[in-house]
């Protein structure tokens, strides 16, 4: 009997991908049926339907669940989830698909799944709008007093992504053919969930931390790595290996700048270092919700929520990641409810008069004897030239990352907000 939390949805790990024999037939006749482009979104969440990632979800999104999911934190039948999954097609397309119609979803000239359609629901502007409203409005300045739709048209990446998506979504259960190139890319570090539920088991852990990461990993994500790894049986360092925005430092820079910082300072029985395939939404509170939700997928009793967890400009109050944890619904099933907690810690940084790593529930001293950290903060000082402050980062890891920033011909600007710069401490 698995002493690891149950898949989200009450149904085991739910995996649409095919194998074997059952994945040559279906690649053979999805070679004859119509073809759909998809964007790199929904090929990210196509492999996590794939892999059970997305458990209970075996298909892309009706209706009644994306309204609910935007108004209430659940689906049509009661089962929590934060973030709308939601497959957008051409009038085009959709006019020439019928209900019931079988179809292959293509991305990058590679076939990634087939679906068969049971509806199709058409996406307004005026719809568009309520679901930025519901998923991406938050609490901080550029979100309240009237400031939302002056300033997250131009941006917010996720307000952008949703009002360019196509004017019909379609519904359906899916049957996943591929991976894609992340297996091959990422040997030993693209994890699904029935492999870290398999290491997890073989290690004796039940409760197992993760650190979301989509940023290298500076002195605050270790401090935040190491706390759960002293309360927790140990802690998977689980990076986002997909699409980033423009300015965001590549998967491939990342998870070798985790890897050298486990080497020379994690006991490396003690943490996992994984990468899952999806792209970032930027939704802040709504998206700290998602990954505590496909983590308890991977077997993940504890999220590590931190400052402006998966935020974006200055969209999000600080802590409102951690504190929207408290406002979710529970029905008292556990199959609907979410079972991943939030580890919720406070604002971390280096003390110099504490001689060492701390927090604001730690240190009484002032904000000029602290380093602030942060990944935004270190991104722009890299792509600037700019000195590291000591104790930002390891020396060993501060120097890969700048042998990557050296190598680059064009850079893009890094923009500064409140909750990375420390003004808000």
């Amino acid at each position: 009997m698995s002493q690891l939390v149950a898949p989200h949805g009450g149904k085991g790990l739910v995996c649409a991908l095919l194998h074997g024999s059952e994945l040559i037939a279906e690649q053979e006749k999805a070679a004859g049926l119509k073809k759909v482009q998809v964007s790199a979104r929904a090929k990210g969440d196509l492999i996590m339907m794939g892999i059970g990632g997305f458990s209970p979800l075996d298909g892309f999104m009706t209706k009644a669940d994306w309204k609910g999911v935007c108004e209430n934190f659940q689906m049509a039948d009661g089962t929590f989830w934060p973030v709308p999954i939601t497959l957008d097609i051409s009038q085009e397309d959709a006019d020439s698909i019928a209900i019931g119609e079988e179809i292959a979803l293509e991305a990058d000239g590679v076939i990634m799944a087939t679906m068969k359609v049971s509806e199709k629901y058409e996406m307004t502007e005026a719809d568009k709008k309520w679901e930025c409203e519901k998923v991406f409005m938050g609490e901080g300045e550029e979100s309240v007093d009237g400031n939302f739709w002056k300033i997250a048209p131009e941006d917010h990446p996720g307000v952008i992504m949703v009002m360019n998506q196509k004017d019909v979504n379609i519904a359906g259960p899916v049957k996943v053919l591929s991976q894609g190139s992340y297996p091959d890319e990422y040997p030993g570090v693209y994890l699904t969930p029935a492999e870290t539920r398999a290491m997890f088991e073989e290690r004796g852990w039940s409760k197992v931390a993760a650190l979301q990461l989509r940023n290298p990993m500076h002195r605050s994500h270790e401090f935040l790595a190491k706390i759960a790894i002293e309360v927790c049986d140990g802690c998977l360092i689980h990076s986002l290996i997909g699409n980033l925005k423009p300015g965001d430092i590549p998967a491939e820079t990342r998870v070798k700048a985790i890897e050298i910082l486990i080497d020379n300072y994690f006991v490396k029985d003690n943490v996992i270092n994984g990468g899952y395939p999806l792209d970032m939404r930027y939704a802040g509170p709504r998206e700290g919700l998602l990954h505590a939700t496909f983590r308890q997928n991977y077997g993940i009793t504890d999220m590590l929520i931190g400052r402006d967890h998966a935020g974006v400009g200055d969209f999000y109050g600080l802590f409102e990641a951690q504190e929207i944890f408290d406002r979710i619904p529970k029905t008292g099933e556990a199959g609907k409810d979410l079972l991943c907690q939030p580890m919720k810690i406070d604002w971390t940084f280096y003390c110099h008069k504490c001689d060492g790593m701390a927090s604001l529930r730690t240190c009484n001293h002032t904000k000029e004897d602290r380093v602030i950290l942060s990944g935004t903060k270190l991104r722009k000082a890299l792509s600037e030239g700019a000195d590291i402050v000591d104790h930002f980062g390891r020396d060993e890891v501060l120097d890969h990352l700048k042998k990557y920033y050296a190598g680059l011909t064009e850079k893009v600007e890094v923009k500064m907000q409140g909750a990375a710069s420390g003004e808000s401490m």
